[in-house]
């Protein structure tokens, strides 16, 4: 895609804050105007930080870093101006204003900035995405997961597939255009054995257990068991907080309570469920069907059973069991703990760990599926390459391999994309 002109933007891309720095940018064919304007001097070198001083309705507002940077060769390939300014609140609102003041510019909108950049050529979709989910982590594999895609990982693997495929549509079409003259005999077998090779690798990809979307999104673990089995009290030590009420009444959580904590570098969702008894009582019996619905729903179940009371033999479903007052010497087969003195907490943390990152973690070089639209339009192009691998007619078989070229292609955004771009920017923050 070609650079495309548009009004210049501005926003402050880092929060005001004592003894901070803000730095406001600004984009767009006016950017040169604006920094000149406010410093008062001529343009500095390119990429070169210069000290300035700046100045709005006839006072001086600051004196800070600038930079400019000239397009293409910018972060979204327009002309573009930086201030690096002192953070505090006042310094920020006058810039702002300052800007404001300037013809042509406008502030901009939420992902406007990371926008323009897909827009020019920049980057493409997957970075653009990853950009967003590196600003959001909460959490190391967050962050890992994130920086990896923003180096164009996704984008590679994606784009070598659209390659091929390419390849593929030639040998297709090369039936068609040519029919009527010599052509090698094995040209429809030779792209139908591309074809059948990529369907593979895209279902190996798919099958990858959702975890790019788990690591992005959190897991979730429901933690089920019997009435004052400790349920409350354990989500409370795991998440290193009182989140749910914890009463010696049977029946106190009647409906599930969720908290999101970072499991050694994971984001995970703990949700504590109702106790697990037959019930005539209305609410507390809708409870315990929430209870089971989550479990039923969940990437991990913990059982946590009652140390203080003999083994029944009931056993629920649950990648992890564990006997709460375990120091009263009932405790069956499964981790030992007591809430009441923290024994044992530890392995639990620690087992817990293991089985999120046994479910989280793969090949450290594989790339991964992290958003729903990705899995979307991947499964669309896997559709596809199975028509196209059983079409006996080289039209059908080119038509389904650009239909499959479609699918991916909007992923990286390499066709018209302009319908998702609202979306998937709508939940930037101003200032990206």
């Amino acid at each position: 895609m070609g650079v495309r002109r548009h009004d210049t933007i501005f926003a402050l891309s880092t929060a005001p804050g004592r003894a901070g720095v803000a730095i406001v940018r600004v984009s767009g064919p006016e950017a040169g105007k604006a920094l000149q304007d406010l410093s008062g001097a001529a343009l500095p070198p390119a990429r070169k930080a210069v000290l300035r001083s700046l100045r709005g309705s006839g006072e001086e507002i600051d004196r800070a870093l600038v930079l400019w940077f000239e397009g293409p060769f910018s972060f979204t390939g327009e002309d573009c101006a930086e201030f690096h300014l002192h953070g505090g609140r006042a310094v920020v609102e006058g810039i702002l204003a300052a800007l404001a003041a300037v013809p042509g510019l406008r502030p901009a909108e939420a992902g406007e900035f990371t926008r323009r950049a897909v827009e020019n050529g920049r980057l493409d979709l997957t970075r653009a995405e990853a950009l967003g989910d590196l600003i959001d982590a909460e959490t190391q594999g967050q962050r890992r997961q994130a920086l990896r895609q923003y180096d164009g990982v996704l984008f590679a693997l994606y784009e070598g597939w659209r390659g091929r495929l390419i390849a593929a549509a030639a040998w297709a079409e090369a039936a068609i255009d040519f029919s009527d003259e010599e052509l090698p005999e094995d040209v429809m077998a030779r792209a139908r054995a591309g074809i059948a090779a990529l369907g593979r690798e895209i279902a190996a990809h798919l099958a990858d257990g959702r975890r790019g979307e788990l690591v992005r999104d959190g897991l979730l673990i429901t933690v089920i068991g019997k009435p004052n089995a400790g349920k409350s009290s354990l989500v409370n030590a795991l998440a290193r907080r009182e989140v749910a009420i914890v009463s010696e009444i049977a029946g106190t959580t009647r409906d599930v309570i969720e908290v999101r904590l970072d499991l050694e570098g994971y984001l995970v969702t703990l949700a504590d469920t109702a106790g697990l008894r037959d019930t005539v009582d209305v609410i507390e019996a809708e409870g315990v069907r929430r209870a089971r619905a989550r479990a039923e729903a969940a990437d991990l179940v913990v059982l946590l059973r009652d140390g203080s009371v003999p083994d029944d033999g009931e056993m629920e479903r649950a990648d992890l069991v564990i006997w709460n007052k375990a120091d009263l010497g009932l405790a069956g087969e499964g981790l030992p703990l007591s809430l009441k003195t923290g024994a044992g907490l530890e392995a639990v943390v620690a087992e817990l760990a293991r089985l999120v990152a046994a479910k989280l973690e793969g090949p450290r070089d594989a790339p991964v599926i992290s958003r729903a639209r990705h899995r979307h339009a991947l499964e669309e192009a896997a559709v596809s390459l199975e028509r196209a691998v059983g079409a006996q007619a080289p039209e059908l078989m080119a038509e389904d391999v650009r239909l499959a070229l479609r699918s991916i292609g909007r992923i990286t955004g390499k066709v018209d994309v302009e319908d998702l771009l609202d979306v998937i920017f709508r939940d930037f923050c101003i200032g990206k």
